[in-house]
């Protein structure tokens, strides 16, 4: 039976990282990943594949909405969606392989497999594709890192075909004559956005009073006018009751049309689609793991209970990403890894939870990190604000891209950053900068006198700092 410092459960953007991070200390590492790819959910189905679809199909719209306008001429223009599927495949297949080969340089042991906690230190790894064949390894640590899978409907079961997952909505082999998304969260807006831009006609259905429900209510309205205004349509306050269907053949796709049934007030809705696609949250995967047997405690949520250091109930096991508490972001994975792989050896790990930022990569963007002004002043606090609109931001009028605005949110008294909220071209770059302000409890001046290029939309990150003590230069 193989030894290791760290055997790594799930090979996605927590595990892998973590296991790269091992490495580099000088630990022996084990990866245990049922995919036969590494990347898990990010690389394989989620956040990589969905961004180049986002692109390629911004990059469809432009030219079909804006190029002739532009001084750019086309003519004959026509979708090829297996070219762009194509596309999209390849570029996961680069990173997928990219993955691999650092994992081997960094001379991790990978397993490929199903795993299971068998206790005392040992990880039993049935192989795929090979019946009864299962290989056992020991760790002095374990790290559980199996990522989450897309939440279901009970009375809305994914079958594939009519109603879908966004695993299945990566990979369309048609474009819908109608999309019906149930949930308007980052996933169901971009996956929405993405068959909007390619021909579908697009419904957001969401059960809350708005979309975006963790951003504030002047970002919301905009969001949602601009993605109106894009072809989308947005039903809120709306709850999903039933399905009817199939009860028509559409002859242009040749797939059966369904009814989603939904009620707003006590009036009765309803939506016709060929493709629903249900997009209400993930789901840790937290089973066929021998979670119960090792004793590990799970929360009301299915999630792994962890101390403030990931470590679970049992001595020697932790537990990071997607399958402990808090947002279920890659990049928040990342860093759990990398803080899991520091404690083991015996160094300063760290991970300020508190400011892991959220993006919704549609056009615009949406990004926020820490408190909203909303969220500020639900808690009572003394905040001043500063709000500077891209449309008075130079290079943003020269990339038409002058929709959205950036907010700051600050202390009254003492001028340190609390949050951020970003909607415009770029607010998931943008973002960045006012995290790593708020990494040193800087302040709003602090933001406000760093050094920007011209012109750049980054400026509009420094006036809306300037504006919180009002100072910005480029409005009034």
């Amino acid at each position: 039976m193989d030894s290791f410092d760290v055997a790594i459960i799930g090979a996605g953007p927590g595990g892998y990282v973590c296991a790269f991070r091992a490495a580099q200390l000088g630990l022996k590492v084990a990866l245990v990943e049922k995919r036969p790819t590494l990347g898990g959910t990010c690389l394989n189905v989620g956040c990589i594949p969905s961004k180049s679809l986002l692109h390629l199909s911004e990059q469809f719209a432009w030219v079909k909405n804006q190029a002739a306008a532009s001084g750019v001429k086309v003519s004959g223009l026509e979708l090829d969606l297996p070219a762009l599927m194509k596309k999209k495949d390849a570029v996961v297949q680069k990173l997928v392989g990219g993955v691999a080969q650092l994992a081997k340089a960094r001379k991790i042991t990978v397993f490929n497999g199903q795993a299971a906690l068998a206790g005392d230190g040992v990880v039993n790894v049935a192989a795929s594709g090979a019946e009864g064949t299962v290989t056992g390894i020991t760790a002095r640590n374990i790290v559980i890192a199996s990522g989450s899978v897309p939440a279901g409907l009970s009375f809305l079961p994914f079958d594939g075909k009519t109603v879908v997952s966004s695993d299945d909505a990566i990979a369309f082999d048609s474009v819908p004559q109608r999309l019906v998304v149930v949930g308007g969260g980052a996933i169901g807006l971009e996956l929405g956005s993405v068959w909007s831009r390619l021909g579908s006609d697009v419904t957001v259905v969401e059960f809350l009073p708005k979309i975006a429900a963790g951003y504030d209510d002047d970002v919301v309205r905009l969001l949602t006018r601009l993605l109106a205004k894009q072809g989308l349509k947005i039903e809120v306050n709306a709850r999903i009751t039933g399905l009817k269907g199939p009860v028509s053949n559409d002859p242009s796709t040749g797939t059966a049309t369904a009814v989603l049934v939904a009620e707003r007030e006590g009036r009765p809705l309803e939506f016709a689609a060929n493709k629903i696609l249900v997009s209400v949250g993930r789901r840790p995967v937290t089973e066929n793991l021998g979670i119960e047997k090792l004793g590990l405690q799970l929360d009301e949520k299915k999630r792994i209970r962890v101390d403030d250091h990931l470590r679970t109930s049992v001595p020697g096991v932790w537990a990071i990403g997607d399958v402990v508490a808090g947002p279920m972001l890659a990049h928040k994975a990342e860093e759990d890894g990398i803080a899991v792989a520091e404690w083991i050896a015996g160094k300063a790990g760290h991970v300020d939870w508190s400011l892991v930022p959220a993006v919704i990569y549609t056009d615009p963007e949406v990004a926020a990190v820490g408190l909203g002004e909303e969220g500020a002043k639900t808690k009572g606090l003394d905040v001043r604000i500063g709000k500077f609109f891209f449309a008075a931001n130079g290079r943003a009028i020269a990339s038409d891209a002058a929709d959205g605005f950036v907010k700051i949110v600050a202390d009254a008294k003492t001028d340190r950053i609390l949050g951020a909220q970003i909607i415009g071209r770029g607010a998931s770059e943008l973002i960045a900068e006012v995290v790593a302000h708020m990494e040193y409890g800087g302040s709003a001046e602090d933001l406000g006198r760093t050094i920007h290029a011209h012109p750049t939309l980054g400026e509009a990150v420094k006036e809306a700092a300037l504006a919180v003590g009002k100072s910005a230069l480029h409005a009034l």
